[in-house]
């Protein structure tokens, strides 16, 4: 194809697109110097799309990522769920635990060990869904309805998001032989228009969410790393505390992302997982164990009763802001980071069929992420209803404080410094696996696919990273850039459309014989392949 002819082969630009790396990195240059020179007017432009596209748009997003929560559910079960992403006799690239691992960690890890004490603390004290259901605050049927929303909120809706970008992805790279970017996605729709304009439109917007997104989250999540480091040495709670805390995560994840997935990324996702299960056995242990068992059941089935009715609500009620700034914030967020998680999905999910891919990504995850809040957000709930923690006046006084505050409270004090230094460890390691992920994927973009992108991009990538973050936090334009990364999400979500349609049409020439280029690993024999794929 044209776009690969497009990768230099020899001087600086090696192994990259020229025009990618130039128009990137200007996009990303001129935004900086636009949010740093004019915070006020940056801050007035987002806020003013932020506030249209919640109040004005709320029922596009809903119908949006329910719909594709459908559309995922019907692929994976559809004649297209035996066809394999690579060749037909191709194994798994990653082992499950390895594969699942890198997945958590790059998609929600970070977000869960922030909001799954803080989100139930604040539900608890109102919600709709709790009205609706006759629940009065800080009751014990409300914190229930609170651990439901916030599984709401990190179920089943957002991870289709996710895999379905993923998909689109992993199925026209490894199955149709076409770059590992997110404009291949569109290629049964635009053909070789992909290499112009609009293909390099879609790909700069993928690197805008993915940059802009992973910065915001870093510069946000060095509060907690603070506030952590303050609980166990007394760290001073500063903006020079975050920029030293910003340049060691920096550091650590472009290191990461140089080592490549097999090494780095694996290696750091594995322990995340496995640090992750003591302090959760400590939570189990040390908390209210039968509260937690008794909450686990009755809260998944709840969800499950009621996941899909609660996808579709759209509040009425013009005078309350609740939905915008939880439901579509979240849908917003979780399609902002659609480019980067699912292009990372895309990346480790080689060889399994497209039915393997789905169910797995679509139930195991979930319900990691189900039992995570249940354990930390029950036992947050439990103290606060039951033991007098008084951990809702604390949330709200400082909400990276929920986590520590939690710890304490379970009173179990030979384990209270050992435990908060290794929930503070994991904030930091967490935050590395999602920005070592972030940075190889900008880099495969940038590099139009490469399964291997230069290492001086990455750790260019990787640097700048680092001082996006810490420019917006010096300049105060974080809120701004959290903004954006939500306003980018529109635009994504009509490319992301396009893509599904584009699935869709790309399964079905697959099945009628039709190969996209020299490297389609269906072109030859592709009728007979394909029949004995989709059990014809």
């Amino acid at each position: 194809m044209e776009s690969r002819n497009s990768v230099a082969t020899h001087g600086l630009w090696a192994g990259t697109n020229k025009f990618m790396c130039l128009a990137s990195s200007l996009m990303v240059l001129a935004f900086v110097i636009f949010a740093v020179t004019n915070v006020e007017l940056s801050n007035y432009i987002f806020n003013t799309l932020n506030t249209w596209i919640t109040t004005k748009l709320s029922w596009y997003y809903i119908i949006v990522v329910s719909s594709v929560l459908a559309f995922a559910v019907w692929v994976a079960f559809s004649r297209f769920g035996k066809i394999r992403l690579g060749r037909d006799d191709e194994s798994p690239e990653f082992g499950f635990t390895a594969w699942f691992s890198m997945l958590f960690s790059c998609a929600i890890g970070t977000g869960l060990l922030f909001w799954s004490i803080a989100e139930p603390i604040t539900h608890m004290q109102g919600n709709p869904f709790a009205e609706m259901r006759g629940f009065a605050p800080n009751t014990a049927e409300a914190a229930q309805m609170a651990i439901e929303v916030t599984m709401f909120h990190w179920g089943l809706h957002g991870w289709a998001v996710y895999i379905m970008v993923g998909l689109c992805l992993a199925y026209f790279s490894y199955r149709r032989g076409l770059p590992l970017t997110v404009r291949s996605g569109l290629y049964p729709i635009l053909g070789e228009r992909v290499n112009g304009p609009i293909g390099h439109g879609v790909d700069l917007l993928a690197i805008f969410s993915t940059l802009f997104g992973t910065a915001t989250t870093l510069g946000l999540g060095v509060s907690q790393m603070n506030a952590g480091l303050n609980y166990l040495f007394g760290m001073s709670i500063s903006t020079s505390s975050q920029l030293i805390l910003i340049a060691v995560v920096s550091l650590i994840a472009t290191v990461s992302a140089i080592s490549g997935i097999g090494r780095g990324i694996k290696v750091l996702s594995i322990w995340n997982i496995r640090l992750s299960v003591l302090v959760i056995l400590f939570f189990v242990l040390a908390g209210p164990t039968v509260f937690l068992f008794d909450l686990a059941v009755s809260s998944i089935g709840d969800y499950a009763v009621s996941f899909v009715s609660m996808g579709f609500w759209v509040d009425l009620q013009s005078d309350r802001q609740w939905q915008g700034w939880w439901t579509i914030f979240y849908w917003g967020w979780w399609l902002s980071w659609g480019p980067l998680v699912g292009m990372f999905i895309a990346r480790i999910s080689r060889g399994r069929t497209i039915r393997q891919f789905l169910l797995s990504a679509l139930v195991i995850p979930p319900l990691g992420g189900f039992l995570w809040i249940i354990i930390f957000g029950g036992t947050a709930l439990n103290i606060d209803l039951y033991q007098g923690g008084q951990l809702t006046e604390a949330v709200n006084a400082d909400i990276t404080q929920a986590l520590y505050q939690t710890i304490e409270a379970l009173g179990v004090d030979s384990m209270t410094g050992i435990i908060a230094g290794l929930s503070t460890f994991l904030i930091v390691t967490w935050f590395v696996t999602s920005a070592d992920s972030g940075t190889l994927v900008i880099s495969t973009i940038v590099s139009q696919g490469s399964a291997n992108p230069p290492n001086w991009l990455r750790a260019a990538w990787g640097i700048g990273l680092g001082v996006v973050s810490a420019i917006l936090l010096l300049s105060g334009g974080l809120d701004a850039l959290k903004t954006a990364s939500i306003v980018a999400a529109f635009p994504f979500s009509i490319v992301f459309i396009f893509m599904c349609w584009a699935l869709v049409k790309g399964l079905n020439d697959e099945t009628q014989g039709i190969a996209y280029n020299s490297g389609d690993l269906v072109k030859t024999n592709v009728m007979q392949t394909a029949k004995q794929a989709v059990g014809h």
